[in-house]
């Protein structure tokens, strides 16, 4: 199930028109995070605007980001809440690095359309 937060992430992300958002339920498969969100731009402002929009509906709840990277190039930004790393990939990048398939032990979380 996922925490409030991650759901106001996901959220802003649809908001954004982010693609092919992917939830992944890692309790008991990592050691340094419970949930990733995946999801991509499709230019590098698509995918900045995906990150702001998040980061700033998360502020409003009062939690920000341990750490950001990324952002500047776009092609793989990461954020990360500790509980939950929000990945927001280019197109491209996202088949390359392919997360879903490295982490295919992970369960998948299902996703409330808008």
């Amino acid at each position: 199930m996922m925490s409030p937060r991650l759901g106001e992430a996901v959220q802003a992300a649809q908001d954004r028109k982010a693609v092919d958002l992917s939830v992944l339920d890692l309790q008991g498969v990592s050691s340094f995070t419970d949930f990733f969100l995946i999801c991509s731009g499709t230019s590098t402002r698509h995918s900045q605007a995906i990150c702001d929009a998040i980061v700033e509906q998360l502020e409003k709840s009062g939690v920000l980001p341990a750490h950001v990277e990324g952002y500047s190039q776009a092609e793989w930004i990461l954020v990360d809440y500790l509980s939950f790393v929000v990945h927001i990939f280019s197109l491209r990048a996202r088949q390359f690095y392919d997360l879903e398939r490295l982490w295919k032990t992970a369960k998948r979380v299902e996703i409330p359309e808008l």
